[in-house]
């Protein structure tokens, strides 16, 4: 009898396997990228930078570093993971290569930044139609949710600075559409700014909701069916009349500050006018009411026609630190909006649920926004606009290819389980087989999947 020593078994390891694709999971990435044609979007959008003569066309060039980010990737330079497996993903450009792209990108200005944001808006209205009822506007209503973020910095990079939390780094203002609590959300606005760029400028939050719009399909560019959500740093009145301007309509649910205004006329109202608030799934939510302020009072003076400015109080939760905006030991919140023939108690749900745009920031951190990793901010934006192209394919391919739980699931659990999985690669009838571990607990969901998405028509 031998005994164990240790609780793992002892492997060597040797060098030398042929035939094993690792991150071969990066397949249905791949597959998604050929079922909606992102590939000859963005090589079609990119032609004027491919040089004559030129071995590898610009726009896969710019999707394997995309793709490379969507793997788990956070700079150029993890091109290499793709470049070592060619039979999944092709011929791969060299890392000079791959820089002087970028460079040539940067150096355009905005001349590049309208052709990918282009191709990519043209491509997500494609996808929206072939995702039907999992579509984000399949309810008839958009959502778009604008919200800061902030990317430190570890070195001197153009236009680092000091954030109002005492880092250093940058303050880009995103945009994300919200897919519902049936799944999760894609970016459309990437703005640089300064670290030092404020929370509340109403110039910076037009351009990005500008970048959002256009990013949308053309019937969502205006009107009451797109409602454009953010937190207090969006309740400016040049922002909200931006919004509600004639020709624009659009739908907005803002988050604003309590002022000492607001604050004296939430001390006016009597008990018997504040109504519950609600939970999803229509139970209500213990310990918080919600309350219309009327036209009558000064808090609306001066803004647009037709806001509504509401106000939820609620029992702050254990340890929370009341404010002195804050009234009888319940913290005040508040939101406005122009959308009517709703029960207060809806729109406060549908604000609240403004938090998931929090859960889009943490994907895209996972995704490469964890750092900028140039120095120009002009090669940095271009790296926002990769970091997108990654989010976008980690939000269609769900949409397109997964149900039940797994359509929810973030980028670090997609690549723990479906894309960093290993296969082997067989060539067979002049045709090449990825063969996944039958032990691996998700198989049938990469299996699956695949086969989803060779039942959608090709692009054309």
């Amino acid at each position: 009898m031998k005994k164990r020593i240790g609780s793992y078994p002892c492997v060597r390891v040797e060098g030398g396997g042929r035939a094993v694709v690792s991150q071969a999971g990066g397949v249905l990435l791949v597959e998604t990228v050929r079922k909606i044609g992102l590939d000859q979007a963005i090589s079609a959008a990119l032609t004027p930078w491919r040089k004559q003569r030129a071995v590898h066309d610009p726009g896969k060039v710019l999707l394997d570093v995309a793709l490379a980010v969507a793997l788990g990737g956070d700079c150029l330079a993890d091109v290499g993971m793709l470049r070592a497996e060619p039979g999944v993903f092709g011929p791969v450009a060299s890392d000079p290569t791959v820089s002087r792209l970028l460079d040539a990108l940067a150096g355009a200005g905005p001349r590049a930044l309208t052709a990918i944001r282009a191709a990519r808006a043209q491509v997500r209205e494609h996808v929206w139609k072939l995702a039907g009822s999992s579509a984000p506007d399949a309810g008839g209503q958009v959502i778009v949710d604008l919200d800061g973020v902030l990317v430190l910095a570890h070195s001197e990079k153009q236009d680092a600075a000091a954030t109002w939390k005492k880092t250093f780094g940058h303050h880009p203002l995103m945009g994300f559409v919200d897919h519902g609590r049936g799944g999760t959300g894609e970016p459309v606005a990437s703005l640089l700014r300064p670290g030092n760029a404020g929370s509340n400028t109403a110039a910076d939050h037009i351009i990005a909701a500008q970048l959002a719009l256009a990013q949308l399909p053309k019937h969502h560019r205006r009107g009451r069916r797109t409602l454009i959500r953010t937190d207090s740093g969006g309740g400016t009145q040049e922002f909200v009349a931006w919004l509600s301007a004639r020709g624009r309509w659009l739908s907005y649910s803002v988050g604003m500050s309590i002022t000492d205004a607001i604050h004296q006329a939430v001390l006016k109202v009597p008990a018997s006018a504040w109504t519950p608030a609600v939970e999803p799934d229509g139970e209500v939510r213990d310990g918080a009411w919600v309350v219309e302020l009327d036209d009558g009072s000064d808090c609306l003076k001066g803004w647009p026609k037709g806001m509504r400015l509401i106000v939820r109080k609620e029992r702050p939760h254990p340890g929370a630190q009341l404010r002195f905006t804050d009234a009888d030991g319940l913290r005040l919140t508040c939101f406005a909006t122009n959308t009517i023939g709703q029960k207060i108690a809806e729109l406060e749900l549908r604000h609240r649920q403004r938090a998931r745009a929090e859960d889009r920031i943490r994907a895209a951190r996972a995704t490469g926004l964890r750092n900028l990793p140039l120095h120009d901010s002009a090669q940095n934006q271009i790296w926002l606009e990769i970091v997108q192209i990654a989010l976008d394919l980690l939000a269609w391919m769900p949409m397109l290819a997964l149900t039940g739980t797994a359509r929810l699931w973030e980028p670090r659990r997609l690549r723990l389980r479906l894309l960093s999985a290993a296969a082997q690669l067989v060539t067979t009838g002049r045709r090449r087989h990825l063969r996944f571990a039958r032990h691996w607990p998700w198989t049938d969901v990469i299996t699956e999947a695949i086969q989803r998405l060779a039942t959608l028509p090709g692009p054309g």
